[in-house]
């Protein structure tokens, strides 16, 4: 880091840091420091009468300090909270040398430095369960200021807020909002309850590739990357169905993977283009099995995080209890817009999408139109949990027919708070069929829709020495967890989500910023006019215009007038 661009308390800790280091004492030591116990567990567990924690070896976080001459008050965070500290001088510094408190404590060490103390627990007269120390040693000298939280009365100042710098700095977010951390947690324990309840049917987990010769499994557009080694394009996988299948007709009765899928599409509050998804696959079963397995599914893990089947999410009190609602595709259009899409061809689905006032595109087959009158007027309707079933067979290019309707799929997906969590089938078997709908999806690639399937050979082969009768599901994880917790946007349930390549604040001079003035309000501008509107001189003016256009906020280019100057932001 340029030592300009540091601010005056970066500089500071620099400086202690070196001070540090003159006194003999290692800032960031390499040998294990041994703690016993954690700050939950001295709150737990401590019993005044039992006198128990008198040798308690804790470390964390200096989050706050206050020093009063002689003795002093800090608090500091492990990974289980926060608990008080108490040091006193002469305990620590017990002979006439004081410089560990008076100079290392007290001036050398910052809020955000991480430190290990050993001691006893006790009461203090202001009735709190605090750790005095008889000994502490320096683990981590941190360079920069943590955000300065403060709370009086109940009220929280100056708290680290701001989404995008959460979102960006979630390691910051973690250390000075522990609410954060308990999304997490619960998002464990939401993956944990899963695979609990998979292993307790016999079911197993298994790893399928990431990289894959053929984006298969779903309609979605995939990033494209190339194997330099076999010379080959590779994309990262849009779901891990078709593997899973392999699996199946291998002889698995059951096999499930929470896997990360990549789409390479917009990204909103509730989509993030790398994402966590559950699917399963069971032999034998179908679609009416798997509604039944997928209710009980989110039930446990509303029980498991809650204690109740009853979740706040957003303003709306959603019950999780079973079983849940069934309302076929057709029967929630009708209901949500007048119109009977049952036997509709493409013609007469734009007409109904033109009336409905949805815009449509010339490469929307049939499917994507239904799928788009479903999600403009339907879709925000479903608040309690209730499956949407029987699609259309157009919009299902890898679910098998509907026993008693060829015009459709034996297909759900689940939706809870308006919007689709779960997606499952009745598997198509049929090597026949699934050729077909494999080819029909090519038609739809050469009209242009980036989202259409590929036909992947090695599956079809796959199917052709047989796949015996399977129901499989996927379920996003990601917004699971967004239910699950009461969060509004995916980016609170990923650690790190995507986000746009952060942009360096530029320092304009100050003729440079006269420049810029004058293009807002004038550009495109000749260079000749503008130069003598500014007064400065030739090299002034050259140094400026380099300026603007280094930093990415004027382009200079030929045209027939002579050369012009362009503001870009």
């Amino acid at each position: 880091m340029n030592p300009l661009e540091l601010s005056e308390q970066e500089i500071l800790r620099r400086e202690s840091l070196n001070k540090l280091r003159e006194l003999g004492i290692d800032p960031y030591p390499a040998a294990e420091y041994k703690i016993n116990t954690t700050s939950r567990e001295i709150k737990e567990k401590y019993n005044a009468e039992e006198n128990n924690f008198q040798e308690v070896c804790i470390a964390g976080r200096i989050m706050s300090r206050r020093i009063m001459g002689k003795a002093s008050f800090a608090e500091i965070q492990d990974h289980e909270g926060r608990i008080q500290v108490y040091i006193n001088r002469d305990e620590i510094c017990p002979g006439d040398d004081k410089t560990l408190y008076n100079e290392v404590f007290k001036k050398l060490l910052d809020r955000g430095d991480i430190i290990g103390v050993e001691g006893f627990a006790f009461i203090t007269q202001m009735g709190e369960l605090t750790v005095h120390v008889k000994n502490f040693t320096v683990l981590n000298k941190s360079l920069r200021p943590l955000p300065a939280v403060k709370e009086k009365e109940g009220v929280t100042y100056d708290a680290f807020t701001d989404p995008e710098q959460r979102y960006r700095q979630r390691y910051v977010d973690l250390i000075v909002n522990p609410k954060v951390k308990e999304v997490f947690v619960k998002r464990t324990k939401i993956v944990d309850t899963m695979r609990q309840m998979f292993n307790e049917h016999g079911y197993f987990e298994v790893e399928t590739p990431i990289l894959q010769p053929i984006p298969g499994g779903a309609a979605a557009r995939p990033f494209i990357t190339h194997h330099n080694s076999l010379n080959i394009p590779l994309y990262l996988r849009i779901a891990n169905e078709l593997y899973l299948k392999r699996l199946i007709v291998g002889g698995f009765e059951g096999v499930y993977e929470f896997s990360k899928d990549f789409r390479n599409e917009g990204m909103d509050r509730t989509h993030n283009p790398e994402f966590t998804v559950m699917e399963i696959y069971v032999a034998y079963k179908d679609y009416i099995w798997m509604m039944g397995f997928t209710e009980q599914i989110v039930e446990r893990v509303a029980l498991a995080l809650h204690g109740t089947t009853k979740v706040q999410v957003g303003d709306q009190m959603v019950d999780f209890k079973t079983p849940y609602p069934r309302v076929t595709m057709a029967d929630a259009i009708m209901v949500h817009t007048g119109y009977d899409i049952s036997g509709k061809n493409e013609a007469q689905l734009r007409e109904i999408c033109d009336k409905l006032g949805i815009e449509t595109e010339p490469s929307m087959g049939k499917g994507k139109l239904i799928d788009e009158i479903f999600g403009e007027k339907c879709e925000h309707h479903y608040i309690q949990p209730t499956f949407i079933t029987d699609y259309p067979v157009e919009m299902s290019p890898l679910t098998k027919r509907h026993r008693s309707n060829p015009e459709l799929t034996e297909r759900f997906e689940l939706m809870i708070n308006g919007k689709e969590i779960a997606n499952a089938y009745s598997e198509l078997n049929d090597p026949i069929d699934q050729r077909e709908r494999f080819e029909e999806q090519v038609k739809l690639l050469e009209k242009g829709d980036d989202e259409a399937m590929f036909i992947d050979q090695d599956f079809l082969r796959a199917l052709e020495y047989g796949m015996p009768p399977t129901s499989g599901m996927g379920m996003g994880i990601d917004r699971l967890t967004m239910f699950m917790t009461n969060s509004s946007s995916i980016q609170d349930v990923l650690f790190f989500p995507q986000m746009k390549p952060e942009k360096k604040k530029v320092e304009l001079t100050e003729d440079e910023k006269a420049v810029l003035e004058l293009l807002k309000t004038t550009s495109p501008i000749e260079l000749n006019i503008l130069k003598e509107s500014t007064g400065l001189s030739n090299k002034k003016w050259d140094k400026a215009i380099k300026g603007l256009t280094k930093n990415n906020m004027a382009r200079v280019e030929k045209s027939d007038e002579g050369l012009m100057v362009e503001l870009l932001q």
